[in-house]
């Protein structure tokens, strides 16, 4: 076993730099001018960023009024029983409803889940796989699609919260089965 470890950390410590050894040295054989072409990519980079900045203003200023507003603590009081009868812990609500919302929300909820539940509860390890379950639809839709000037995301949204919702589910349903 300790031959094992000690060959991953050979491999995790060396993929990097020779994942850039290995570009470098495939442009080097086609005679791109590597400087040039990262200077260009920066730029194109600098500029989606400027793009995007409003549609993430917005998905981050979403996110804050629902938090402020109590609309996470009134939906779990809501759906509560509802979760109870699909065996979903009650607890996750919050982190179901911000997870396609924000990353940074969600592990904020998952932290919390942590403090009150302890790390090794139901609801807190719940918690942790349903982020790795799901995605942050909403700022996925606005950095996408915001930088290539696409305003109408047509089937897009429903399509991603419905991914959503199933990685969810089976998400909890799984912690469950597997570690509890």
């Amino acid at each position: 076993m300790e031959i094992f470890r000690g060959a991953a950390t050979v491999v995790s410590d060396s993929a990097i730099p020779l994942v850039f050894a290995f570009v470098l040295l495939v442009a080097l054989l086609k005679n791109v001018k590597v400087y040039e072409v990262f200077v260009d990519g920066a730029k194109e980079g600098f500029e989606t960023a400027v793009r995007i900045v409003p549609y993430l203003v917005a998905v981050l200023v979403a996110v804050g009024l629902v938090r402020s507003a109590g609309l996470l603590d009134l939906l779990s009081h809501a759906l509560g029983p509802v979760l109870a009868l699909v065996s979903v812990p009650v607890e996750t609500l919050p982190m179901m409803l911000v997870r396609p919302l924000s990353g940074s929300g969600s592990d904020g909820v998952m932290v919390e889940l942590m403090k009150t539940h302890g790390a090794d509860s139901l609801p807190a390890t719940t918690a942790a796989v349903m982020s790795g379950a799901a995605d942050t639809t909403f700022y996925i839709l606005a950095v996408y699609f915001g930088s290539v000037g696409i305003e109408r995301i047509r089937h897009a949204l429903w399509a991603g919260l419905i991914g959503d919702f199933v990685g969810l589910i089976a998400a909890a349903w799984f912690t469950e089965l597997l570690l509890f």
